[in-house]
């Protein structure tokens, strides 16, 4: 009886410890199996709406394609809007989006200091916006300001510029839009460098807004009143490709073109020893951080970065314009 006793006990005992070590393992997994379904999980949910002066421009139809992708990636549905740099239409489809219950707008804007209302009112309605390639000029109302270090960019691409034209020479500035912050940035980054040197003289400066057709055609007029220009310096790729075909239009094809963004349409046309530079904005990463910022703030109530964020920008000439492909390193 003892025996049988002490065999039940040890069974007991053995029964005790394998249900008990089966229990932990199972919380255990169960544990596990929960973690990683929360990092499985899509984040989104909901629509977040993508605003952008245009998409015929590639600069703008790049970021609004980038940016919706990767909205759409995290689990988002998305609404694809354009301003045509119009502030009024900007407002009406502010106001229709927000009507709409979207949780964010990412937008490239159309005023610095007219876009100021339209993200007041999305804020007041509970809605984030979050600001890519241009800022506006108050803080505190857009979760986040992603831009490109246009200073930086101006600076670096006015010294090459100076030295395509051995620091001495006539040249004409083609500018852009005057209610855009970005064009007077460029512009004053291109002087503070060439206006140090004393025979480098800019024989003609205009607003071509930004666009192709007005970049040709004011060039072709400021050509006309200066036949020996030596240089012509552009505030964008898309007038710098206006200004190209002018110059080669009028036999100039020895004259200096520079651009700033760094578009796939200027990358072929320095490879081609046509546009001699331009200067590369992050676009992709621009838009890819504005999605990924909504996600966080949508989820979270906060992105764990600063509102305003500047990026760097890159150099493009022949040595490395191959390297680069949508905005980005290839």
């Amino acid at each position: 009886m003892k025996k049988t006793f002490l065999w039940s006990l040890i069974l007991l005992l053995s029964i005790s410890m394998i249900a008990m070590f089966t229990f932990a393992g199972c919380e255990k997994a169960g544990e596990e199996a929960a973690a990683a379904g929360e990092e499985a999980a899509p984040a989104g949910g909901g629509t977040i709406a993508v605003i952008v002066p245009g998409v015929e421009n590639p600069f703008f139809g790049t970021m609004q394609v980038i940016a919706a992708a990767k909205a759409e990636e995290l689990g988002y549905d998305t609404i694809k809007l354009v301003h045509d740099d119009d502030a009024n239409k900007q407002l009406e489809q502010f106001e229709t989006v927000i009507a709409q219950g979207v949780l964010a707008i990412i937008l490239d804007n159309a005023g610095a200091e007219a876009t100021v209302a339209s993200v007041q009112e999305a804020k007041d309605a509970g809605i984030g916006c979050f600001l890519v390639d241009r800022e506006i000029t108050e803080d505190g109302i857009a979760v986040s300001q992603i831009i490109s270090n246009n200073y930086q960019g101006a600076t670096i691409l006015a010294e090459y510029f100076v030295e395509l034209m051995g620091e001495e020479g006539t040249y004409i500035e083609l500018t852009g839009r005057d209610t855009d912050t970005n064009a007077h940035i460029r512009s004053q980054g291109y002087h503070d460098v060439i206006d140090t040197y004393p025979d480098m003289k800019m024989v003609g400066q205009q607003t071509a807004n930004w666009s192709q057709d007005e970049g040709k055609t004011v060039t072709e007029t400021l050509i006309q009143a200066n036949p020996d220009v030596k240089g012509v310096i552009c505030g964008n790729d898309t007038m710098a490709l206006g200004a190209q075909a002018a110059l080669l239009t009028a036999g100039l094809d020895d004259v200096i073109c520079v651009g700033f963004d760094g578009s796939d349409e200027v990358i072929e046309s320095i490879l081609k020893d046509e546009i001699e530079a331009t200067c590369l904005q992050p676009v992709a990463e621009m838009a890819n951080q504005a999605a990924i910022q909504a996600d966080l703030w949508i989820r979270t109530g906060d992105t764990g970065k600063p509102e305003r964020q500047s990026i760097d920008m890159v150099l493009l000439t022949p040595e490395n314009a191959g390297d680069y492909e949508g905005y980005a390193p290839k």
